[in-house]
């Protein structure tokens, strides 16, 4: 059985980092503006206050290594070439 957390679709396979980020944000606002975080606990809908989040250690590590992929990424094959669009051809 394959793992989940190695999907074969390049789409996803950062799909759960990216949830885990915007998690992480969602507390970081909600710390931010004073206001409560809505999540769904064994199917109830739950309160966090702001004062109850900040108490919680972050759960998301900061992301690492960007710097070394980018070197090790080749530049050619990151853009498209240009291409005429139909203001290129009117007067």
């Amino acid at each position: 059985m394959r793992d989940i957390l190695e999907p074969s679709d390049p789409a996803i396979r950062g799909a759960l980092a990216a949830l885990e980020r915007a998690a992480a944000e969602a507390r970081r606002i909600a710390i931010q503006t004073g206001t409560d975080l809505i999540v769904m606990r064994n199917g109830q809908i739950c309160r966090i206050p702001p004062e109850e989040i900040a108490k919680r250690p972050p759960v998301v590590e900061p992301r690492t290594g960007w710097a070394e992929a980018a070197v090790a990424t080749p530049a050619e094959g990151l853009l498209d070439g240009p291409s005429a669009t139909r203001f290129d051809n009117e007067d």
